[in-house]
């Protein structure tokens, strides 16, 4: 009748992978969105940079 009472052991830290995947999984909405806004400002934006190389090139 000896028993003693030992602690549960601690959790362990998931570590920095763990908790990037995590993050990530939380806001994957978010990041596919910005991801999609950024791509269309940078391609649009590359278009108008074409179209005024374009234009001295003809001037």
């Amino acid at each position: 009748m000896n028993e003693t009472n030992r602690p549960a052991p601690a959790a362990q830290d998931p570590g920095r992978f763990g908790r990037a995947s995590a993050w990530i999984s939380r806001r994957r909405s978010a990041l596919i969105s910005s991801a999609l806004r950024g791509a269309a400002y940078s391609s649009g934006a590359g278009a108008v940079g074409l179209l005024f190389w374009w234009l001295r090139q003809m001037i």
